[in-house]
């Protein structure tokens, strides 16, 4: 999910100074993918920047070892991207740039190197970005883009400016995307370890022949909220941008609203008020997503007791969750449901997540619990199947 880079995310100085951004410098990311396919291509975004965004060269590569987080490649395997033939693009304010094709044929579950390098920089303080990439990308000095490694380089763990690897692949391949918040975007998973629930889930799903030709598209990012701005627009916003526009997808689990619940006043008028808006923009969501002929699960949301930040002493907002979630369960609006609150609670305690999955702040879940939280989701919601008479217009 592409977002507006917060100052204490951006690139650290000497790459971010005086409003321009990785002048002459040469950037390394690794991303996972998730199915294969015969040919490559990426997606650079803008859509957050203050000015143009001119890349001067990209390569990509397999990293060494087939490792996230590293910043050693295998030179044999370098190939150049161009756009519409030539080397580098010039991203205008707002927009997104995607390569030509590549002969590259990723395997599924495999990690991609995607080295940039800026000759001028952006000019701008404002750049995308996604800052919880929970994988380490490298930063240096000169253009080093086939650079076997980058020795001395500085360690970030953030991504920036690239927001998708796309595969050429035979039908029926189709895609999952999955909007969500910190829970999503892996906060308390391991860092290089591509072990978050939607990484999880995809493990699962890979290991089925029936499903084996689903891609898991991670549209998460923490603080995100339903309703309102927070660290990157608000659902209603970005669905277009982040759901519907991706390519190939068939279905969309929305896993989102905790935020919401947990920043909005711990009073009963205002518990209510986010109650009613968050089931009004679940259906609006529904809604559009139908419409492109995208099936949409709800998720129902997780404990948060004891969260010395979204927990309140009357019970107010734990009152709204359960309510969101009672109507997730039963409003018979969603396609389907998936139990997240049933999979991480503490049977014990149903406010708080079970101590086994908590990463210790009583909100976000460790390794386990994301595997848990995959392991709940049915498998048999992604088979291939026509949509019923009416269903865009429901």
């Amino acid at each position: 999910m592409p977002q507006l880079t917060e100052p204490d995310n951006m690139p650290p100085w000497p790459f971010a100074r005086d409003d321009l951004v990785l002048a002459d410098a040469t950037l390394r990311q690794t991303v996972r993918v998730s199915v294969g396919g015969r040919r490559t291509r990426l997606r650079f975004s803008n859509a957050f920047g203050g000015a143009a965004l001119p890349i001067t060269k990209v390569t990509v590569a397999l990293p060494v070892g087939g490792r996230a987080g590293v910043s050693a490649i295998r030179p044999e395997t370098v190939r150049p991207v161009t756009f519409h033939g030539r080397p580098s693009v010039t991203v205008p304010v707002g927009a997104q740039a995607v390569s030509d094709p590549l002969t590259v044929e990723p395997a599924p579950g495999s990690n991609l190197t995607v080295t940039v390098h800026l000759a001028d920089g952006q000019r701008s303080a404002s750049i995308t970005s996604h800052p919880g990439s929970r994988t380490t990308s490298f930063l240096l000095a000169g253009d080093h883009a086939d650079a076997a490694d980058l020795p001395g380089a500085t360690a970030v763990d953030h991504w920036y400016f690239l927001s998708g690897v796309e595969v050429w692949a035979e039908p029926p391949v189709a895609a999952v995307a999955v909007v969500g918040d910190s829970l999503t975007d892996g906060r308390g998973s391991t860092t290089n370890g591509n072990d978050r629930w939607p990484d999880r889930l995809f493990d699962r799903l890979q290991s089925r022949r029936a499903t084996s030709g689903v891609a898991v598209v991670n549209q998460g990012a923490g603080g995100n909220r339903v309703l309102n701005d927070g660290l990157g627009p608000n659902v209603l916003a970005r669905l277009d941008r982040d759901v519907l526009a991706q390519s190939g997808v068939a279905w969309l689990v929305l896993f989102e609203g905790v935020n919401d619940i947990g920043t909005a006043e711990a009073s009963p008028a205002a518990q209510k008020q986010v109650t009613d808006e968050l089931i009004f923009a679940y259906d609006q969501i529904v809604t559009r997503a139908h419409a492109r002929g995208v099936r949409v699960y709800g998720a129902t949301l997780t404990p948060f007791g004891g969260n010395a930040s979204y927990d309140d002493a009357r019970g107010y907002r734990e009152a709204a969750r359960q309510a969101v979630n009672r109507w997730i369960r039963t409003g018979r609006r969603f396609d389907a449901v998936i139990d997240f609150d049933r999979a991480a609670r503490d049977p014990a305690d149903p406010r708080r997540l079970l101590a086994a999955y908590d990463v210790g702040d009583h909100l976000h879940l460790n390794p386990a619990g994301y595997h848990a939280l995959a392991d709940a989701v049915p498998a048999h919601l992604f088979r291939r199947e026509p949509l019923p008479p009416g269903f865009g217009f429901d």
